[in-house]
């Protein structure tokens, strides 16, 4: 059966792409649409208060096949590919193509060139600027925001150690479905530092355990080398080193270091064991 996540279909409504494949009462092609919004929640159902299944960043695009005219707009992703409901307003029809990337975990967009002014936005890692000018030590892109330069690079900026994005986010919430550093998830927190790596990620954790890395064998723990993902079922935390792992953790409610020994008894005693261990390089 097509994962829904990532299957644009639903009984009355299927992407055109999928026609032949899958049964649906219409087909429609979809018209592209980029994330206003500093950071879009992107839903399982229509609603507010539905699940929140990912979010999406400033300047991603995303493939919008239904509006309900009730401010909700179902699509997909073109980033991970992954399908929900995003707000309407969160959402406008692209205009200049992203020259630049935030680079730092956060960072704010000023209206005017100094930091004196009250910010308009709190932009994240990973968000999609465009850049028509600088002024002084600021970037200044279309919409007329000012950011600090030294927060932005271009788009094939690649980081070196994906560890090392990850443990910037030490402290961050956990946000079940959060990509940010103002909230995330175990999965999130494995996809953002990897795809500031130049790595293409999936979204959640059982995407990343069959789709990631080389598998080795999940009585190997105590070998594990800094890079390496250690899966539990619903579970994905990062290896430091041999001793410890950097994750995103609802124990913790927020992102944390633990010895990896203390976690793996720790998350056993909850009736869970090691699934899988994929080594990245």
């Amino acid at each position: 059966m097509d994962d829904p996540r990532l299957t644009p279909a639903r009984p009355d409504l299927a992407a055109k792409y999928l026609e032949g494949k899958v049964k649906a009462a219409r087909f429609v092609a979809g018209e592209t649409f980029e994330v206003t919004d500093a950071i879009a929640p992107v839903r399982e159902a229509p609603f507010s208060n539905a699940r929140l299944s990912t979010q999406a960043l400033k300047g991603e695009r995303a493939t919008i096949y239904d509006r309900n005219g009730e401010g909700w707009a179902w699509g997909q992703l073109d980033s991970d590919g992954y399908v929900g409901w995003l707000p309407d307003s969160s959402l406008a029809k692209p205009r200049a193509a992203p020259t630049h990337k935030v680079t730092a975990i956060r960072t704010f967009a000023f209206p005017g060139p100094s930091i004196k002014l009250p910010p308009l936005h709190t932009l994240v890692m990973e968000s999609l600027l465009t850049v028509i000018s600088e002024d002084g030590t600021f970037a200044v892109t279309g919409e007329g925001w000012y950011l600090p330069r030294q927060h932005l690079d271009n788009l094939d900026r690649v980081e070196k150690d994906f560890v090392e994005v990850a443990e910037r986010f030490l402290g961050t919430p956990y946000l079940w479905g959060g990509r940010s550093s103002l909230g995330i998830d175990c999965s999130g927190l494995v996809q953002v530092a990897l795809n500031a790596a130049g790595v293409d990620c999936p979204r959640d954790s059982d995407m990343q355990q069959s789709g990631l890395g080389k598998d080795l064998d999940p009585l190997q723990s105590t070998k594990l080398q800094r890079g390496d993902l250690i899966f539990w079922k619903g579970h994905v935390a990062i290896a430091r080193d041999a001793a410890t792992i950097v994750h995103a953790n609802a124990h913790h409610m927020a992102t944390t270091i633990e010895n990896t020994a203390d976690a793996i008894a720790r998350i056993r005693a909850t009736g869970s064991e090691i699934t899988s261990i994929k080594r990245m390089n």
